[in-house]
């Protein structure tokens, strides 16, 4: 390591550690080379060399703060995000969780963005619902998606969206479910079976209650192997017997967890409780 390195590193570390502890952001859980790449999107932004010109910024302008912990949880989202992946959760999990809708069914989106995802599976629910005639199971499931980024989940909340959001939504769906217009707001009665809140994945809780169905999908991927394997146990435990797990398409199971969850659907990367 040459000299000029030294400085940029320990400041690189007093930086990280800062936003730990000012903003409970676990940024020793995160792939290196993942922070260091978002936190130089938003030193060019702010025209500093050096992250402790930086840390100087965010010490005087918490805006700044909100906008650095957006990028550095990567809310990059689409609904219906690989339209494969939605036809088989359509095909392969939602049938199979509809005999507990006689009591009560219940999902966490897991990393949720702005709420692409969770809405993406409540359609999917209603469409269950409406081919079964079995309007009346709607008002037992319920779909939580949490994010750690308070501005991403203002805007979940909404339940509104622009152009891009649908570039993978077949467009029947679009039409019944979204208005014409912008804002394309989705249907009341599919807004209502999304709740969001905030929370940290890896310093809180998993949600109570026992789980039916957890997507947690291109999250996994920015954390490193310790964590993961411990988000992995956490789904484990948090799951129902029978219970499924969605990945994202280029993360996959590791460790000891590979052998607790059932291959459901390789491909897709959904996994079942035993």
């Amino acid at each position: 390591m040459s000299v000029q390195q030294q400085p940029a590193d320990a400041e690189f570390a007093a930086l990280t550690e800062k936003i730990s502890r000012e903003r409970g952001f676990g940024c020793a859980s995160y792939k290196e080379k993942c922070l260091r790449r978002r936190i130089a999107v938003r030193m060019r932004a702010r025209g500093v060399h050096t992250y402790r010109d930086y840390a100087k910024i965010l010490d005087g302008d918490a805006r700044e703060y909100e906008l650095l912990l957006d990028a550095l949880t990567i809310n990059v989202t689409k609904l219906f995000r690989n339209w494969e992946t939605f036809a088989a959760i359509a095909d392969d999990v939602i049938p199979a969780l509809w005999p507990a809708a006689d009591e009560h069914v219940r999902c966490w989106s897991a990393g949720c963005a702005s709420g692409e995802e969770p809405y993406s599976i409540a359609i999917l629910m209603h469409r269950e619902a409406m081919q079964r005639k079995d309007e009346k199971a709607l008002s037992r499931i319920t779909i939580l998606g949490t994010d750690i980024d308070r501005l991403s989940l203002k805007a979940a909340e909404r339940g509104a969206f622009g152009e891009d959001a649908f570039a993978d939504t077949p467009p029947a769906i679009r039409r019944r479910y979204f208005t014409p217009r912008p804002p394309h707001s989705v249907e009341p009665r599919v807004k209502a079976m999304v709740q969001f809140e905030r929370r940290d994945l890896l310093h809180e809780p998993t949600p109570s209650g026992g789980l039916d169905l957890i997507t947690c999908r291109n999250v996994i991927i920015y954390f490193d192997r310790v964590s993961q394997e411990l988000l992995f146990q956490r789904f484990f435990d948090a799951l129902v017997p029978g219970g499924f797990l969605v990945l994202g398409k280029v993360e996959t199971l590791l460790g000891p967890t590979r052998n607790l969850f059932v291959p459901v659907n390789p491909r897709e990367r959904i996994f079942r409780k035993p």
